[in-house]
């Protein structure tokens, strides 16, 4: 009598945001400024703008039960799971031009942008 396995189903993954070095010495500098200050940075994704989508960065006390925990250089980055999908793999950098400065975000996900450079579409 043979015998079938069935092979095993790998789930994927989702790689995780990466903030770079500068993003994480931006983030603690203005963190350090705060009072109380906070235990961490949450990154999540929103709907809104004129790509249906848009980026947002807080200050929080602690993890929610769904979120998944990252750790930069003794930064906390929160990320809840819906914005994990959103997220996964994406690069956030701070800059600095002669026009302005802010974090900018290198996402691998986004299909298309607005002319604004605040939301996307995917």
């Amino acid at each position: 009598m043979a015998t079938t396995t069935t092979p095993e189903v790998q789930q994927p993954k989702t790689a995780a945001p990466v903030l770079t070095p500068s993003a994480v010495a931006k983030v603690k500098e203005i963190m350090a400024q705060q009072t109380p200050v906070p235990a961490g940075l949450r990154l999540s994704v929103v709907g809104g703008g004129c790509s249906g989508f848009q980026y947002s960065m807080a200050f929080e006390n602690g993890a929610g039960m769904m979120d998944k925990v990252f750790d930069f250089e003794g930064l906390k980055v929160y990320v809840d799971a819906t914005s994990l999908m959103y997220l996964g793999g994406a690069n956030v950098d701070y800059i600095e031009t002669l026009e302005g400065a802010g974090f900018k975000f290198d996402n691998p996900n986004v299909k298309s942008t607005c002319g604004c450079g605040s939301s996307f579409n995917v």
